[in-house]
């Protein structure tokens, strides 16, 4: 497998130039719609927080606007279009726009198709009063052409220090940035200083008409995996040195989960799977292991938030360990605005859509 890699992704990355080279040029047309889009995607390989990105502005667009999320739902057992009900599972939608419809589905419309296009159109056929659609994971679908594009990039992994696939993490070539109507720099530390702002700002030089902010996560308190099963609530502020959990994760990139634990003074353990991965009977065995071999007078068990919406539909997980499982809830906050402006109001101006003292 690691033979085949890097001629693979020199493949890849050839292919994905070409089809870049045939967009700018004209030859691949992009389709735009009369309904906003906003697309909101990375060009790089792994989590830079599209998912909580993509409620961040959901969050604060739902109540004044009728609003879809359209993803294309990564290792879902569907296929085709499939809008999210109060049936819907993981398996038959993916993890993420689960995750999004378990938030926002009172509120929000979450659909999940492979074909963009064939998505939004049916969106549009299912709901013609909708104002907005959000494109969950679309920087590189350039089928669609939205009203604006939010391009993520990761404060550690910044893409002009970064190279293309195989080489590096770049899935498509650091020019492409241009594209993006707004860029925002995720996952900033929490001691981020305005020098570090001028410097990533120096380094990116976007274009003039480009707008460019910065987010941190800000976690919430622990919530029980399986609310029916757990008698009580866990305060992370409440575990001493004598307590210890295991923090079990699927996601990309789980260094910035476990950082935010090492803080506190209990035992952590870490039990790390591949990104979006399901959970098998074997796994599931591992876990109860590890688990019995975390020290501490009171052991739990903390995952993501991602990684929650598995584990909930999951027929292995023993009812042993319910009582004991927790996820960790994730937000986003925007933390400098180097332009003076709120990213909200800067969206919503991009979009067309007027102030509320104007409506």
């Amino acid at each position: 497998m690691v033979a085949l890699l890097t001629p693979l992704s020199w493949v890849y990355g050839a292919v994905t130039g070409m089809r870049n080279w045939l967009f700018d040029h004209g030859a691949l047309k992009e389709v735009e719609y009369e309904i906003p889009i906003v697309g909101v995607g990375n060009i790089t390989v792994g989590g830079t927080g599209k998912t909580p990105h993509v409620e961040y502005i959901v969050s604060n667009l739902a109540t004044e606007y009728k609003i879809a999320v359209l993803s294309r739902g990564y290792k879902r057992k569907t296929h085709g279009f499939v809008l999210a009900n109060s049936h819907s599972t993981p398996e038959l939608i993916g993890d993420e726009p689960f995750q999004i419809y378990r938030k926002f589905g009172m509120r929000v419309q979450v659909a999940v198709c492979e074909n963009r296009r064939k998505g939004i159109e049916e969106l549009q056929r299912l709901f013609p009063d909708l104002q907005l659609i959000v494109l969950d994971d679309a920087f590189q679908h350039r089928w669609v052409k939205p009203k604006v594009s939010v391009l993520l990039m990761d404060y550690h992994r910044p893409v002009y220090e970064d190279k293309l696939l195989p080489l590096g993490r770049l899935r498509e070539s650091k020019l492409q940035v241009n594209r993006a109507d707004m860029v925002i720099v995720t996952k900033c530390p929490e001691d981020v200083q305005p020098i570090d702002f001028r410097i990533k700002k120096k380094e990116l030089n976007l274009l003039t008409y480009q707008k460019l902010f910065f987010s941190q996560y800000a976690y919430g308190s622990l919530q029980p995996v399986f609310p029916e099963d757990s008698p009580y609530r866990v305060s992370l502020s409440n575990l001493t040195e004598q307590d210890g959990a295991l923090l079990l994760t699927g996601i990309a990139h789980p260094r910035y989960f476990v950082r935010y634990f090492r803080k506190y003074p209990f035992k952590v353990k870490v039990d790390h799977y591949p990104d979006h991965h399901d959970f098998t009977r074997g796994d599931i065995e591992q876990i109860i292991r590890k688990f019995k071999n975390v020290p501490g007078a009171r052991k739990i068990i903390i995952t993501t938030e991602k990684d929650a919406v598995r584990l909930m539909h999951n027929p292995y997980f023993p009812q042993s360990l319910k009582p004991f499982t927790f996820y960790l809830p994730v937000t986003v906050k925007i933390v400098d605005a180097l332009d003076d402006s709120d990213f909200i109001t800067a969206l919503k101006s991009y979009l067309g859509f007027r102030p509320a003292e104007e409506v």
